[in-house]
């Protein structure tokens, strides 16, 4: 099993292509990497003030000097130890592609907690580059660091960088090419005599044939620290006799330090950086807090920190309101006249049905979905940029615990407002799988901007902004109760809120444009080719009538159950693609413009519409990654809570809105 594996590593190397050298940036979370990535890049990776939200590594070539580099992002890690998902795609590059250099970003305002990644990556032996960024964070906090005596200590280059400005991004590329010309490994950590003697203890005893990671000395460390491990129990198989001087090793180690093993080399790396940060760094007391600490004070206060949180939510949803409404109005008149005289010239053959569909598809997309939709990206980079995010998840921990879950849970609950996709995914940073489960199966209740697109468009322009807001209100309550239901299936409890705090910080306009950018980009490229598609399909099984087959098979359910127009039966169809799609063709196939909707529909059937599709079946694409990241059982378990919640809810809102 080990051979196997070694040669498929070394496959691996063999065929690797080394056109251009690769570089790697890798860092833990909030250390601004993707940032600086960003910087160098340009439009090619996403940026998060929260942990574990690069959750795949990017790549990107880049011109430096004649010279073209392969540089990649990987997802931000503490440790090399893999614990969770974001660790293990770390590791699994650094250890198969084997780069050619490391830029190790660090956030120097935390330089004695960053220091821990960077020994452990120079225990690797690997070529690599300290890059000591957010160095105006860290002298607004009173700390500078003599960086040639940091350098000395790290036996690596150390480049300053401010990534929000830009700042150290060339002498970074410039040391990292003159690094690739004039590579050499960096000098070995050494640990307290006790420890050291044991490691070296461990390196002997491995046989030159077997699979080393990186080295004899890091492969020793890391068979230390893997205590219990898959890898020990393997170990067993492979090699009896060197599982016995492990084990040894360890109890050793445990003996002398009263501590399990693993703890003891946490401890030594812990200490080491801490020593080392204290002798490259000055801190200075004293300093007087900035405008920034004083209003992160009020932002986090215990209880006006919950008065801010709601104010932001309510102007979050009035302000995407009143961006949007106005637009819908200026952009639907040009539509409506266009179609209107396509019909006239090109009469009702099957030519007017396809070129309508796609003239709805096209036009829906441009006043009715991005309307709304850039605003709500915008202020969604904005607050994610700022810092808010992670602590509204804070705020929102002792909530969550009562409902059964804990507040890291929010982020990817945030995240779902803008897409149930990155929302699902991001749900690796939650570390039971209880806890991914239960957050998994939620999030499609959450109003992506795909529903939200259907809210503001229907109840928030028909009936008024505060009907909506009620209506987020009520999906709130309704997710609380569904977690406390889902969570009575697991026995154990959520565990403790781990969670790392950003520094609050003034937002970049160009992040901010970048993140919205790319998001709005991967909906023009994805989404809308599906509502143009799906538009010109309806508008020909119109033609051909099959749209009737399908809302005759569904009318027990649509007409006589929901008390919904029974031509809106096949727009729940072609909801499962694209969410915008069951706006787009519920105009269709009622066959009114936007502006006339109110008089072949009640205001009670616009209600129920709208809670059918906002809780009905996750989209297609929902769907696939929820079977990727979770699994087909899950999956298929979303799909059917989704369904019957859709169902009550809606046939409840319809009893209750006829009395």
């Amino acid at each position: 099993m080990g051979r196997e594996l070694l040669e498929k590593l070394w496959l691996k190397l063999l065929t690797k292509k080394n056109n251009y050298p690769d570089i790697v940036f890798i860092g833990q979370p909030n250390c601004g990497k993707s940032t600086l990535f960003n910087a160098i890049a340009g439009l090619k990776a996403e940026t998060s003030n929260f942990p574990g939200t690069t959750v795949k590594h990017t790549h990107s070539k880049v011109n430096v000097s004649g010279r073209i580099l392969n540089i990649i992002d990987l997802p931000g890690t503490y440790s090399l130890n893999p614990s969770d998902e974001a660790e293990k795609v770390a590791l699994t590059h650094l250890f198969l592609e084997k780069p050619d250099l490391i830029i190790n970003v660090v956030d120097s305002s935390v330089l004695g907690r960053s220091l821990d990644l960077t020994l452990e990556i120079i225990e690797m032996g690997c070529p690599m580059i300290v890059a000591l960024n957010m160095v105006d964070l860290a002298e607004k906090k009173g700390v500078l660091t003599h960086v040639k005596k940091l350098e000395k200590l790290l036996g690596v280059p150390v480049v300053p960088t401010i990534a929000t400005h830009g700042r150290g991004v060339k002498e970074l590329l410039e040391a990292a090419l003159d690094y690739l010309d004039n590579c050499c490994a960096p000098s070995s950590i050494r640990w307290s005599r006790d420890v050291e003697e044991k490691v070296k203890e461990l390196e002997k005893a491995i046989p030159d044939d077997f699979s080393i990671v990186a080295n004899k000395r890091f492969t020793a460390v890391k068979m230390i620290e893997m205590e219990k491990s898959y890898f020990t129990q393997m170990l067993e198989e492979i090699n009896p006799t060197l599982k016995k001087n492990l084990d040894l090793i360890r109890e050793d180690l445990e003996k002398m330090h009263n501590a399990p093993a693993y703890e003891v080399i946490a401890a030594e790396r812990h200490h080491l950086a801490l020593k080392i940060f204290e002798e490259t760094s000055q801190v200075k007391r004293g300093a007087k807090l900035g405008i920034l600490e004083k209003i992160d004070d009020v932002i986090m206060h215990p209880f006006l920190g919950y008065i801010i949180l709601i104010a932001v939510f309510f102007s979050f949803f009035f302000a995407i309101f009143k961006i949007g409404g106005p637009l819908e109005e200026l952009l639907l008149s040009p539509l409506s006249h266009f179609r209107q005289f396509l019909s006239i010239e090109l009469g009702s053959g099957g030519l007017y049905y396809v070129v309508d569909g796609f003239v709805q598809g096209v036009g829906g997309g441009i006043a009715i979905v991005l309307p709304y939709f850039i605003p709500l990206l915008f202020l969604m980079s904005l607050l994610d940029d700022i810092g808010y995010l992670a602590r509204a998840s804070f705020l929102m921990d002792t909530f969550m615990h009562r409902i059964g879950l804990h507040g890291k849970s929010v982020s990817s609950f945030i995240l779902g407002f803008g897409c149930s996709v990155p929302a699902i995914v991001s749900t690796r940073i939650l570390e039971s799988r209880r806890d991914r489960i239960i957050t998994a199966l939620l999030i499609p209740f959450i109003p992506c901007s795909a529903r939200t697109t259907i809210i503001m468009a229907l109840v928030a322009f028909y009936l008024g902004p505060l009907w909506a807001l009620g209506f987020y209100i009520c999906i709130l309550i309704i997710l609380g109760v569904l977690s406390r239901i889902i969570s009575l299936f697991f026995e154990t409890p959520s565990p403790g809120l781990i969670l790392e705090i950003p520094t609050l910080k003034i937002p970049s306009l160009t992040n901010i444009m970048k993140k919205t950018y790319f998001q709005l980009k991967s909906f023009i490229l994805f989404a809308w080719p599906v509502l143009i598609i799906g538009s010109v399909i309806l508008g020909l099984m119109q033609f051909f009538n099959l749209d009737h087959v399908i809302n005759i098979i569904l009318s027990p359910l649509v007409e006589k159950g929901l008390g919904l127009p029974p031509d809106l039966g096949v727009t729940l169809i072609f909801g499962f693609l694209r969410k915008e799609l069951s706006l787009i063709m519920m105009l269709q196939s009622l066959g009114v413009g936007y502006q006339d909707l109110m008089t072949v529909i009640t205001q009670q059937q616009l209600i129920v519409f709208t809670v059918f599709v906002s809780f009905f079946i996750p989209c297609l694409s929902t769907v696939a990654i929820m079977w990727k990241e979770i699994g087909k059982r899950i999956a298929m378990i979303s799909i059917g809570l989704n369904i019957s919640v859709a169902i009550i809810l809606s046939l409840l809102v319809r009893l209750i809105l006829g009395l």
